[in-house]
């Protein structure tokens, strides 16, 4: 084993041999001999080794395992400077295995460590982008579960904030051919990383490209299967890959497949449905999700069955009035409850796919249907003015911090649902059946009104008064849907009279 002296030594015949250094094979094999000696010929190899690499292309493969030896030494300040050298290797047909050592040296527990790992694959990112992602999809692939979910998350956080020039479209095109076969077999965290990946590519922001993601969702979620509405998984993953979906559809890119199958396979089952999260509405969360898709329908096949389902789920949350006794009160002994959370969003989607077939409530149901639709609309609007004068009554004059507390943004909430709940019925008792005012769901940011526009709720969204309404966010940049928890959500899903009555005592 060479000694620190023999080390320099051999060091200086390399650096003084100037365009002969290749003839000077002894020189470099004493250096690599230098990772079987102690700490600092060890640190010195680790400088020395990467330094006269590319001059003996012979040794590389000697060269490359002396290094990563060093990488895995016990002593930390010897990997750290065995891995900031590693790029040094990474030449022609070498670059790949570098990526791939690079990888799987993501899974070290020391920060300074993985920070010089990153580093490192950054730096021969900009080397060589289609050989680094040869190394780190064949990790994704095939490594240990702890180098597969860094790598990927590698991938969802560095990719973006590589250069144009090195993110090209045929680099574009690799990362989502090797992203379809991980896609073939992922977790719904890793599913979701992906969605980010992928999305993030410029060349899949054009409307064929985010048709593509929509398509990939869509496989992933299964779309072709029957619905097990018992499964957990199975509900798990549709609800994963819609609310990847829901950003990517607009005017241009379709939410017909998803919103059919909502309609036909989950909307019947609705109440049978299981959810291994803790805490979560399950019947909200997929209404909620049906409401968002329903404004980007494209030409539907099945839009009348389609309307019936929706007609008739919605049906189950509009009770009929309660009979009066003789004496004109109550025969029962209490309200029907009434669940706005779930109205808002059925009555939404209804009125969205309303409009593509305008003359189902008057040419598509019988006249003893309509009737008895009409009535539970009106039974409902009258319970519906009730909430709101109280909610008004309760909000009115609070502003700033006061309306920050628990308890009233609770009835801000429910004051934005019940106004939306509102201006809809409104709609459907025009005769014909009007399906032109425009709402905000309750959980969406406000959007921007262009002027003249009108705004069918434009004093009723709050208990403050009107304010210029804030710029919203492009409709290509919506955020993900993610479900509330809290105190905040289980006051909010289900409303009664009961409940709000305890709310503003």
């Amino acid at each position: 084993m060479p000694t620190v002296e023999e080390l320099y030594r051999n060091y200086g015949i390399l650096a003084d041999a100037t365009e002969q250094v290749g003839q000077h094979k002894d020189a470099y094999q004493v250096i690599l001999d230098g990772v079987k000696g102690g700490t600092k010929e060890k640190r010195l190899a680790a400088q020395f080794i990467p330094k006269f690499f590319k001059h003996f292309p012979e040794l590389a493969d000697s060269a490359i395992n002396a290094q990563l030896d060093l990488c895995e030494d016990e002593d930390v300040s010897i990997r750290r400077q065995a891995i900031k050298e590693l790029p040094q290797f990474a030449t022609g047909e070498n670059l790949p295995r570098v990526a791939d050592i690079l990888t799987q040296l993501l899974q070290t527990d020391d920060s300074a460590e993985f920070n010089l790992v990153n580093n490192a694959l950054l730096s021969i990112f900009k080397m060589d982008a289609k050989g680094t992602l040869g190394g780190l999809f064949s990790q994704i692939l095939q490594g240990e579960d702890i180098v597969r979910e860094r790598a990927i998350k590698f991938l969802s956080t560095k990719l973006k904030t590589l250069p144009d020039e090195v993110l090209t479209k045929e680099v574009e095109e690799l990362i989502l051919t090797e992203s379809k076969k991980v896609l073939e077999d992922v977790t719904g965290e890793e599913f979701v990383l992906f969605m980010k990946i992928l999305s993030g590519l410029k060349s899949l922001q054009t409307v064929s490209g985010r048709q593509q993601l929509v398509e990939l969702v869509a496989e992933q979620a299964d779309l072709e299967q029957t619905f097990n509405p018992s499964d957990p998984d199975c509900v798990d993953r549709l609800l994963q890959c819609t609310r990847q979906a829901v950003p990517l559809f607009s005017k241009n890119v379709h939410s017909t497949r998803f919103v059919t199958y909502f309609c036909e396979q989950v909307l019947p089952n609705l109440s049978s449905l299981t959810t291994p999260v803790e805490g979560l509405d399950i019947q909200l969360e997929v209404l909620k999700l049906l409401a968002e898709m329903s404004s980007f329908c494209g030409d539907m096949e099945k839009l009348e069955t389609n309307l019936r389902k929706l007609f008739d789920k919605l049906l189950e949350y509009m009770p009929l009035p309660p009979e009066e006794a003789e004496n004109g009160e109550n025969a029962g002994n209490e309200e029907p409850k009434l669940q706005f959370s779930y109205v808002e969003c059925l009555l939404y989607s209804f009125h969205q796919l309303g409009r593509k077939l305008p003359d189902f409530l008057t040419a598509k149901l019988n006249a003893e249907k309509l009737k008895d639709f009409k009535i539970r609309l009106q039974y409902f609007a009258r319970g519906l003015q009730v909430y709101i004068r109280q909610l008004r009554l309760a909000l009115q004059g609070k502003t700033g911090e006061a309306l920050k507390t628990e308890e009233n943004k609770i009835k801000v909430v429910a004051l934005k649902i019940t106004n939306n709940i509102n201006v809809l019925i409104k709609d459907l008792f025009h005769i014909p059946p009007s399906y032109k005012s425009t709402v905000t769901l309750s959980w969406k940011p406000v959007q921007k009104v262009e002027i003249g526009q009108k705004r069918a709720n434009e004093d009723t969204t709050s208990g403050s008064p009107p304010k210029k309404p804030p710029t919203g966010p492009k409709r290509d940049a919506r955020q993900i849907y993610n479900p509330p928890s809290g105190k905040y959500s289980s006051n909010l899903g289900n409303f009664n009279y009961g409940d709000l009555e305890g709310s503003l005592t």
